[in-house]
């Protein structure tokens, strides 16, 4: 699988809201059709069976109800991939990441092993369970968090617990903190809280850059990790860091052991490692495969949020093939629901490497993976807004197919159930939202020159309309005061909910019909006497 991730503290976005928004990619020439559910905790499995990995859990009696992002057909797993539970915390799994052959090495990823052999005969071993993956960890974690803080927590013990099959990156939010949770081997973790001033990109590679051991392995004020995770790295010569003193000697001299790794720590916990350390060297992995399909993305997406820094160019301060592209950065301005959908649609716009674009040639056009590309499934963008009322503080902004063509439909997130044309996506059809943005998206690229300003007229007039959807449920349900029932306030936000699914549909179906027609007249299969 294949994903991008753009992560925001509250004091980075517009509104004060955090937000967590990654985009669902399916592999190199496939997707897979999704729908919205409420998962009620009538509904939530108490023996849970990994599809892809045969493991079987038990799981607490006290679910949560939650929102979910399932696959249509469950052949292969549920993947509920993002959700927000009824106490608004959300959750967004995963980021598939990349590590690298030292670490799975030490710790191996617990892959399934089915049986060989005939049962009773020589030789016979039985099947044995692998670990959990993307296909599981929203199931079996938003429905038992209560914050972002305590995501963590579960995430790690269940890590330690069954292992993994898969490096995986997963972020969880509340109305006040964001954390980002990364894999590193079949059983190891580590976590970072993300700045209340920064936002996060994501692409397809191990990314959080600094961890503070003392505070991972104390206090977890602002970062997380397994218990022996200093012991994990320094038995299996993980750590890369030369010693001060050995910089101090290089031709750069002094000044680059100023910048460079820290001494030893004295405390006893960290087994002489320094206090702080980067991640990347030590997990991650640095290869060519990272420079044309991974880094590239968060060049692109720091290149948005912080214009004024250089990027093109062999003296740029950042590059699409740079190592060391920060994980966290504070925006030049305050970050948008307009903005993420921006990045997450990405196709390198206003540079050379757009497939789409003049400023380059073919071969760059080529060059890099795209953000927005037709292998987006789904992408999700959980807002939490602290200044609301709890009862419909959580809007779930959802998006289908190619992000490049398609648009956020704002849904509240305490409800019973979703409108059918996000719910039901049984067949190739345009009465749902999923399969409507996959022709939205096959049609417009086919005449991409003729179609953008269609499609970019609908996706500006959608997402206001969607803006003015939130702002009128918020007015409709405070106006039922603060000693209203629970029952009353989901039946309004159902309500607004279906009323703005009922206009987007309606703009969807009238964007269609001008592409088709577009597209239609524009068909090589053509000819007119004229052209004689």
């Amino acid at each position: 699988m294949a994903c991008t991730t753009l992560l925001v503290g509250k004091g980075a976005t517009y509104d004060g809201s955090t937000m967590i928004a990654r985009n669902e990619d399916d592999g190199d020439g496939s997707f897979c059709a999704k729908k919205m559910v409420v998962v009620e905790p009538a509904d939530q499995p108490r023996t849970y069976r990994c599809v892809i990995s045969h493991l079987t859990i038990n799981l607490p009696e006290n679910p949560l109800r939650y929102t979910a992002m399932p696959n249509v057909d469950p052949v292969e797993g549920v993947w509920a991939e993002a959700g927000v539970n009824s106490v608004n915390v959300g959750m967004s799994a995963t980021e598939t990441i990349t590590t690298n052959s030292r670490v799975l090495g030490a710790d191996p990823l617990v892959a399934y092993r089915p049986a060989t052999g005939t049962e009773g005969q020589p030789g016979y071993a039985p099947e044995q369970a692998g670990g959990i993956g993307e296909e599981d960890l929203v199931t079996i974690c938003l429905p038992y968090i209560t914050s972002a803080r305590q995501g963590v927590e579960r995430l790690g013990a269940l890590h330690e617990r069954y292992g993994t099959y898969e490096s995986n990156g997963i972020a969880v939010s509340d109305p006040d903190e964001v954390w980002y949770f990364e894999t590193v081997g079949g059983h190891h973790w580590i976590a970072r809280r993300v700045p209340d001033d920064a936002y996060v990109t994501q692409p397809n590679q191990l990314g959080i850059d600094r961890l503070d051991l003392v505070d991972a392995l104390g206090e977890g004020k602002d970062y997380r990790c397994s218990a022996d995770l200093a012991d994990f790295i320094v038995d299996n010569n993980l750590y890369l860091g030369m010693p001060k003193e050995s910089v101090a000697k290089t031709v750069l001299g002094a000044a680059a052991a100023a910048v460079g790794m820290a001494g030893a720590s004295s405390d006893e916990r960290l087994r002489g490692l320094p206090r702080v350390i980067d991640p990347r060297p030590i997990f991650g992995s640095h290869d060519y495969a990272d420079h044309v399909y991974n880094t590239p993305r968060a060049w692109y997406m720091q290149r948005y949020l912080n214009p004024s820094d250089s990027y093109d160019g062999p003296d740029a301060a950042y590059r699409p093939d740079s190592d060391d592209l920060p994980w966290c950065r504070i925006p030049e301005r305050k970050v948008t629901v307009e903005d993420v959908k921006t990045v997450l649609s990405s196709h390198y716009q206003d540079t050379v490497y757009d497939p789409y674009g003049t400023l380059g040639t073919k071969e760059q056009g080529k060059l890099y993976r795209p953000i927005g590309i037709n292998r987006n499934n789904e992408t999700s963008l959980i807002q939490i807004r602290p200044s609301v009322a709890a009862s419909h503080r959580a809007v779930q902004w959802v998006a289908m197919g190619d992000m490049t063509y398609s648009t956020f439909i704002p849904m509240f997130t305490n409800v019973n159930a979703v409108p059918d044309y996000l719910a039901v996506t049984p067949r190739v059809t345009t009465e749902t939202f999923y399969w409507e943005m996959r022709v939205l998206a096959a049609l417009a690229d086919a005449q991409f020159g003729s179609n953008w300003n269609t499609v970019a007229a609908y996706q500006e007039a959608t997402l206001g309309q969607g803006h003015a959807q939130v702002a009128a449920a918020d007015k409709a349900v405070d106006a039922l005061g603060s000693d209203a029932d629970e029952a009353s306030v989901q039946a309004e936000l159902e309500k607004a909910n279906q009323a703005t699914c009922d206009l987007i549909q309606k703009a969807t179906d009238e964007v269609l019909g001008k592409v088709l027609f577009t597209t239609s007249v524009n068909m090589r299969d053509c000819f007119n006497m004229n052209d004689r």
